[in-house]
Protein backbone atom coordinates (compact mmCIF):
# COMPACT_ATOMS: atom_id res chain seq x y z
CA UNK A 1 0.00 0.00 0.00
CA UNK A 2 1.65 3.68 -1.01
CA UNK A 3 1.19 6.40 1.04
CA UNK A 4 2.42 9.74 0.92
CA UNK A 5 3.15 12.45 3.34
CA UNK A 6 3.03 16.19 2.97
CA UNK A 7 3.74 18.50 5.95
CA UNK A 8 3.79 22.19 4.58
CA UNK A 9 5.78 24.47 7.04
CA UNK A 10 7.41 27.62 7.26
CA UNK A 11 11.18 28.01 7.06
CA UNK A 12 13.75 30.86 6.51
CA UNK A 13 16.68 31.26 4.53
CA UNK A 14 19.58 32.43 6.10
CA UNK A 15 21.25 35.04 3.87
CA UNK A 16 25.38 35.90 3.78
CA UNK A 17 24.70 39.45 4.86
CA UNK A 18 22.41 37.84 8.11
CA UNK A 19 18.84 38.48 6.75
CA UNK A 20 16.15 36.07 6.71
CA UNK A 21 13.81 35.39 3.72
CA UNK A 22 10.36 33.62 5.00
CA UNK A 23 10.00 30.46 2.29
CA UNK A 24 7.36 27.68 2.63
CA UNK A 25 8.67 24.44 2.53
CA UNK A 26 6.86 21.06 1.65
CA UNK A 27 8.41 17.85 4.19
CA UNK A 28 7.22 15.22 2.08
CA UNK A 29 8.03 11.46 3.04
CA UNK A 30 6.92 8.35 0.56
CA UNK A 31 6.03 4.93 1.87
CA UNK A 32 8.21 3.33 -1.93
CA UNK A 33 11.18 5.52 -0.90
CA UNK A 34 10.71 4.59 2.65
CA UNK A 35 14.98 5.21 3.86
CA UNK A 36 14.48 9.55 2.61
CA UNK A 37 13.00 12.53 3.26
CA UNK A 38 12.13 15.07 0.60
CA UNK A 39 12.04 18.96 1.28
CA UNK A 40 9.92 20.64 -1.41
CA UNK A 41 10.74 24.79 -2.17
CA UNK A 42 8.82 26.63 -4.50
CA UNK A 43 9.30 27.75 -7.78
CA UNK A 44 9.94 31.11 -7.04
CA UNK A 45 12.91 30.39 -4.84
CA UNK A 46 15.20 29.19 -7.23
CA UNK A 47 17.09 30.71 -10.14
CA UNK A 48 15.51 28.76 -13.34
CA UNK A 49 11.92 29.14 -11.53
CA UNK A 50 11.30 25.61 -10.93
CA UNK A 51 10.21 23.67 -8.10
CA UNK A 52 13.36 22.58 -5.90
CA UNK A 53 13.57 18.84 -4.35
CA UNK A 54 16.50 17.89 -1.79
CA UNK A 55 16.25 14.17 -1.38
CA UNK A 56 18.25 12.78 1.78
CA UNK A 57 18.27 9.87 4.04
CA UNK A 58 15.65 9.84 7.23
CA UNK A 59 18.10 8.57 9.51
CA UNK A 60 20.26 11.60 8.53
CA UNK A 61 17.11 14.22 9.86
CA UNK A 62 16.66 12.19 12.78
CA UNK A 63 20.81 12.18 13.82
CA UNK A 64 20.31 16.60 12.94
CA UNK A 65 17.66 16.64 15.00
CA UNK A 66 20.51 15.82 17.72
CA UNK A 67 23.27 17.36 16.33
CA UNK A 68 25.72 18.47 14.05
CA UNK A 69 25.41 15.80 11.33
CA UNK A 70 25.56 15.15 7.54
CA UNK A 71 29.13 15.28 6.41
CA UNK A 72 28.13 15.53 2.25
CA UNK A 73 25.80 17.78 0.54
CA UNK A 74 22.90 17.96 3.56
CA UNK A 75 23.95 19.07 6.85
CA UNK A 76 22.39 19.58 9.71
CA UNK A 77 23.07 21.45 13.05
CA UNK A 78 20.94 22.95 16.08
CA UNK A 79 20.46 26.39 15.92
CA UNK A 80 19.84 27.51 19.61
CA UNK A 81 17.07 25.48 21.79
CA UNK A 82 14.30 25.25 19.31
CA UNK A 83 16.00 25.69 15.98
CA UNK A 84 17.46 23.42 13.41
CA UNK A 85 19.26 24.44 10.30
CA UNK A 86 19.54 22.29 7.39
CA UNK A 87 22.46 23.66 4.72
CA UNK A 88 22.47 22.58 1.41
CA UNK A 89 25.47 22.46 -0.37
CA UNK A 90 25.97 22.45 -3.86
CA UNK A 91 29.35 23.12 -6.74
CA UNK A 92 28.07 26.51 -6.88
CA UNK A 93 27.27 27.69 -3.27
CA UNK A 94 25.13 26.68 -0.43
CA UNK A 95 22.39 27.45 1.09
CA UNK A 96 20.84 27.27 5.15
CA UNK A 97 17.39 26.89 5.72
CA UNK A 98 16.20 27.49 9.65
CA UNK A 99 13.38 25.40 10.38
CA UNK A 100 11.46 25.01 13.72
CA UNK A 101 12.84 21.88 15.32
CA UNK A 102 9.30 21.19 16.87
CA UNK A 103 8.12 21.23 12.95
CA UNK A 104 10.97 18.47 11.77
CA UNK A 105 10.48 16.19 14.83
CA UNK A 106 6.55 16.19 14.47
CA UNK A 107 7.44 15.04 10.71
CA UNK A 108 9.55 12.37 11.72
CA UNK A 109 7.37 11.22 13.79
CA UNK A 110 5.07 11.06 11.25
CA UNK A 111 6.93 9.38 8.90
CA UNK A 112 7.96 6.22 11.00
CA UNK A 113 3.80 6.20 11.85
CA UNK A 114 3.01 5.86 7.93
CA UNK A 115 6.40 2.62 7.67
CA UNK A 116 4.28 1.08 10.43
CA UNK A 117 1.43 1.54 8.78
CA UNK A 118 2.56 -0.13 5.25
CA UNK A 119 4.73 -3.32 7.77
CA UNK A 120 6.61 -2.33 10.04
CA UNK A 121 10.68 -0.36 9.66
CA UNK A 122 12.43 -1.26 6.32
CA UNK A 123 15.82 -0.58 8.14
CA UNK A 124 16.52 -4.38 10.01
CA UNK A 125 15.27 -5.64 6.59
CA UNK A 126 17.57 -3.47 4.34
CA UNK A 127 20.53 -4.90 6.78
CA UNK A 128 19.77 -8.44 6.53
CA UNK A 129 19.62 -8.05 3.08
CA UNK A 130 22.88 -6.13 2.75
CA UNK A 131 24.45 -8.64 5.50
CA UNK A 132 25.11 -11.45 3.23
CA UNK A 133 26.47 -9.27 0.21
CA UNK A 134 28.80 -8.42 2.99
CA UNK A 135 30.03 -11.51 3.82
CA UNK A 136 31.03 -12.73 0.15
CA UNK A 137 33.36 -9.95 -0.28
Amino acid sequence: MYIALEQPTGAHLLTPDDEEVAVPVTLRYTSDDPLAVHLVFPAWISLDEEEVTWTFARSLLEEGLGGPAGPGTVRLRPHGPSHTVVELHTPEGAAAVRFDTSALRRFLTRSHEVTARVGGPVEPVLDQGLAPMSEGV
